[in-house]
């Protein structure tokens, strides 16, 4: 049976996730349409994880496995060209007939994006923290992530998971403009975990939080009555991006950046584009605001903008980077998966 390593970037606002389902438009649905009009039946498609509604991925890992052989080159390209302007097959390989995308990963690296400022361009991309933050409270809490922990009351229904206990091989903070960035690399992530930790360490970084708090509670104690708890904070998926899914032999991760950069123009210079960095180059990036901080921020935006010039072409979009150049606009159909493994972010 062919076996095909594929590499996929999408901009998660318009799907309801990774997972294939029955009555809701999903990154994995629409994929399996399209390679199935280009290859034939489509006997498994499996990514490395389940990316929840909203979220992005800069290079999320599938298995493709077909009843016939094809040419990856070419059938990549038309698969491109039948996507929505918002997904994108990076890669497209052959790979050894058990390569399983769950199973054989070793690491997930997933980076947030927090802005501390409003901005007319990469909200979808972000969230928007009115709040002061204080980096260094922020940092010192995100570091005591490190290690074996049972993250139960980080997640969405613990008791569906096998286990709750995830090892954290790194948590990084690093500051680029007016983004303040958050990586979290693990050896898996439970469903909502990364966005509950994210908003609570908000809670830490704006004063709201005493770190002794969090500490307690990443070592498995309840939080005080009235205090109120990680699922009240869980923060928006506009800012969460899957950044990378590494296999043995893989090269290690980028120094940690930001994906849409958010700049500030010095007092009395004129306003300028944001723009947003890909290998391609970089282009201004338009997109819609909303003056909640906790709104989630690409819900409600018109199908359009996205970080590589997701639908609807004339709109202009924002691009992380690592992108491919977009297509022409192909229009969308109506609302917005996930594949057999575990949910995460």
């Amino acid at each position: 049976m062919p076996t095909y390593r594929v590499i996929v970037e999408y901009e998660g606002t318009r799907y309801r996730g990774w997972q294939e389902q029955e009555n809701a438009r999903t990154v994995g649905g629409e994929l399996r349409r399209a390679l199935s009009r280009v290859a034939g039946p489509v006997l498994d498609l499996g990514a490395s994880g389940r990316t929840d509604a909203g979220v992005h991925a800069l290079a999320q890992v599938a298995h493709l496995r077909l009843a016939r052989s094809i040419d990856p080159g070419e059938v990549r390209r038309q698969v491109n060209d039948l996507l929505p302007t918002d997904i994108e097959v990076l890669a497209l390989d052959l790979a050894p007939e058990r390569f399983h995308a769950r199973h054989d990963a070793v690491l997930r690296s997933y980076v947030y994006q927090l802005s501390r400022r409003r901005t007319a361009f990469a909200k979808p991309f972000v969230w928007w923290v009115k709040r002061p933050l204080d980096v260094e409270r922020l940092r010192s809490a995100w570091s005591m992530l490190v290690g074996r922990h049972d993250f139960a009351r980080f997640c969405e229904q613990p008791e569906s998971h096998p286990s709750t206990a995830v090892v954290v091989d790194r948590a990084e903070v690093g500051e680029d403009g007016d983004l303040v960035l958050l990586r979290l690399v693990a050896s898996h992530f439970l469903w909502k975990m990364v966005r509950r930790l994210v908003g609570t360490v908000v809670e830490v970084g704006s004063g709201d939080l005493p770190p002794d708090l969090f500490g307690h509670m990443i070592a498995g104690y309840e939080l005080p009555a009235g205090t109120g708890g990680p699922a009240a904070w869980t923060a928006p998926p506009s800012g969460l991006f899957l950044e990378r899914v590494l296999y043995n032999g893989d090269p290690p991760l980028a120094p940690l950046a930001a994906i849409t950069p958010v700049t500030t123009a010095p007092a009395g210079s004129p306003v300028r584009a944001v723009r947003t960095e890909s290998r391609a180059g970089s282009r201004p990036a338009p997109g819609r605001e909303r003056r909640d901080d906790r709104s989630r921020g690409s819900a409600g935006r018109p199908a359009g903008a996205g970080p590589r010039g997701a639908a609807g072409g004339s709109r202009g979009s924002a691009r992380p980077r690592g992108g491919v150049p977009r297509k022409g606009d192909k229009g969308r159909p109506g609302p917005p998966r996930r594949p057999t493994g575990r949910r995460s972010g």
